[in-house]
């Protein structure tokens, strides 16, 4: 009779998969993931089928985490611009705060064993961010661009941002309020 699984060994191969993934890339063994957890290799494949589908399990968590956190203590009542001011300063904090779980989340984005269907859940994880940006860019130059192409472009102002942030985190806030402006404007502010 196999045994039952534990949230908190699941938990145990997330955190160590994120910290080695971020640390060694998506070649690492699931060896040093297991070492890493305190669980054995076997053990780690009684929680998943395959490393792949530990990968797609570990990106639908982290982009999870970076939403609930974004948009976590969201003003209802407040206009485009706060709102998405607060979805950005989240967003930022999440990042800067957890450096390896941005690194990880950035390697599985763009790996090829993260599925569509893993994507499109994903997607619809983050329907509240992209509903933010949606408001926000309603009457601003990209009201008719893709929402696909606004989310990649302020993703990629965000990269930027928290770049700079992490080389200079004296001024970190000030840079944050600086691509925040910068968005603002692109979206039409």
């Amino acid at each position: 009779m196999p045994r039952p699984r534990s949230d908190d060994k699941r938990a145990a191969i997330m955190s160590a998969a994120t910290r080695i993934v971020a640390a060694q890339g998506l070649g690492a063994a699931t060896a040093a993931i297991a070492k890493e957890a305190g669980v054995s290799n076997g053990s780690l494949f009684t929680y998943f089928d395959t490393k792949a589908d530990l990968f797609n399990h570990l990106y639908l968590e982290l982009k999870s985490d970076m939403g609930a956190t974004a948009l976590g203590g969201l003003p209802d009542g407040a206009g485009p611009r706060e709102q998405l001011l607060h979805m950005w300063t989240g967003w930022l904090h999440w990042a800067i705060t957890q450096p390896d779980k941005r690194r990880a989340l950035a390697q599985l984005q763009v790996s090829d064993e993260i599925t569509t269907a893993t994507h499109e859940t994903a997607s619809r994880a983050m329907a509240g961010v992209a509903a933010i940006m949606e408001r926000g860019r309603e009457s601003g130059p990209l009201k008719d661009a893709p929402l696909a192409f606004v989310i990649t472009l302020a993703n990629a102002l965000a990269e930027a941002t928290i770049d700079y942030a992490l080389k200079d985190p004296e001024n970190a806030e000030t840079h944050g309020r600086s691509g925040f402006d910068a968005l603002w404007r692109i979206f039409g502010g």
